[in-house]
């Protein structure tokens, strides 16, 4: 898996959030995105999941041949605070759904998968009626666990206690062979530990 971006830009109105960003990356490589709050730090995992166009320049993704844009979802996963699930449903009915649009790694089904993030006294209920810090497990799992090869985490640690984040460092540290790996972070220490190298959005503001 490559990703290439060439002169990236992305703006809102008339404020540029990022400008200039050029970056060439191998699968496996794990980069933490830093930067204050407000920053860009989520405008820029938005764009490079291709739920965001950018502004001026342009991102090729590439798996042994170039892969059109609008099919660039079938190799993300995606998990931040932002994004929702279907809370009507129980565990089993997300997994069963879920993987009607992106299989889970290892042919893991819903009954492993509630078993890995630690939830089996939940499996009855349904979503909405979960902690923050549940829903965050459910949203994390699906991610890091999809047999995806670009995997995007933004916050990862949020509404997590310290078993919940001891949970986190050992699923990612499990799941991350041939992928790349994009965290947005200010919480390095839990949250982008295993990162290999940085992106401050703050460099790129011209």
């Amino acid at each position: 898996m490559k990703i290439t971006l060439d002169k990236v830009g992305k703006k809102y109105n008339r404020e540029w959030i990022f400008r200039n960003l050029s970056l060439e990356l191998n699968a496996p490589a794990s980069f933490v995105i830093s930067g204050s709050n407000g920053s860009g730090k989520s405008t820029l995992l938005k764009t490079i999941s291709g739920f965001e166009t950018p502004s001026e320049g342009g991102i090729i993704y590439s798996d042994e041949k170039v892969i059109s844009p609008e099919n660039i979802y079938k190799y993300v996963s995606y998990a931040a605070p932002y994004i929702g699930v279907f809370e009507e449903y129980t565990i089993e009915e997300l997994v069963k759904f879920y993987c009607q649009l992106k299989p889970l790694k290892n042919g893991i089904d819903y009954k492993e998968f509630i078993s890995i993030i630690e939830l089996e006294k939940a499996k009855e209920k349904a979503i909405k009626n979960f902690s923050s810090g549940m829903k965050q497990r459910v949203k994390l799992g699906l991610a890091i666990l999809s047999e995806t090869r670009i995997l995007l985490l933004d916050e990862p640690t949020s509404n997590l206690d310290r078993n919940a984040i001891d949970w986190y460092q050992n699923l990612i540290k499990n799941n991350l062979e041939n992928r790349i790996v994009f965290v947005a972070s200010n919480n390095q220490d839990d949250e982008s530990f295993f990162c290999e190298k940085e992106i401050n959005i703050e460099e790129y503001k011209k």
